[in-house]
């Protein structure tokens, strides 16, 4: 998809690795000056730095999106180095450890939630407050089929991307008449660290549930960072609080 972003500024969280990185590499040549945000500081450094010297305009921002005074700081520091933040991609995420509810840990579920959903809102407190003085923008929020439906032993991962989902659609009621689009994706199973994780990092597990997607595969991370651009385009314009769902079929499979 050939989608232009000449001008623009794009906020990519979790960005050093798997989706987060390929959206922006993809943000980046489409036009964009890019924030990559991480709490790996080492390797989003590395990844900014390849964009560089491949004549891309790109900073790496150290960043745990469960400490709100982080996120403060990397939404002022992308506003403060490009002068304005026109599409972010909340994608910063972490895996259950594996346990049935009643095994699960207060731990785990204050790791778990602090990440994926109240680092959601963390991010999008900071990015809409710069977007509505901005009086534009767009965001995506990236969920997970898991949004859709339970799944054993994840409770704390499912219960935080069915939030993610909820607190988008509230979002995008609160904020689209100052011009700002919010919109989530929920991916099924794409090629990344994260859903091997789902089985404990065992390969042939992991191959086996590729090969039951309908579309017979993966997704790949670029396939997902290509419907983020698209949902932060104008030719997404008229779409606002949806869900899209990005799983090869996953969902509507019998």
């Amino acid at each position: 998809m050939q989608l232009s972003f000449e001008g623009k500024v794009a906020l990519v969280t979790g960005a050093a690795s798997g989706m987060g990185l390929a959206t922006a590499r993809a943000f980046a040549e489409a036009g964009a000056a890019v924030v990559l945000a991480d709490v790996r500081e080492g390797l989003a450094k590395a990844e900014a730095q390849k964009l560089k010297d491949a004549g891309h305009k790109a900073i790496a921002v150290p960043c745990d999106v469960s400490e709100e005074a982080q996120v403060a700081v990397m939404v002022e520091r992308a506003v403060s180095e490009f002068g304005r933040l026109d599409a972010a991609f909340n994608n910063a995420g972490v895996m259950a450890r594996i346990a049935f509810t009643a095994d699960s840990t207060r731990e785990d579920w204050e790791r778990v939630i602090g990440i994926n959903l109240r680092g959601v809102w963390s991010c999008m407190k900071y990015e809409l407050r710069q977007m509505v003085r901005q009086g534009s923008g767009a965001i995506v929020n990236n969920a997970s089929v898991g949004a859709l439906t339970g799944n054993p032993g994840i409770g704390s991962y499912i219960a935080s991307k069915h939030g993610v989902v909820g607190l988008t659609r509230t979002a995008a009621l609160e904020y689209i008449k100052q011009g700002i689009r919010v919109n989530a994706i929920n991916p099924g199973l794409i090629d990344t660290q994260i859903a091997r994780d789902v089985v404990s990092g065992d390969e042939q597990a992991y191959n086996e549930i590729a090969k039951s997607v309908p579309i017979g595969r993966a997704g790949r991370p670029e396939e997902i960072a290509s419907v983020v651009l698209w949902l932060c385009s104008s030719g997404a314009s008229y779409v606002v609080g949806h869900a899209l769902t990005v799983d090869g079929g996953m969902t509507i499979a019998p």
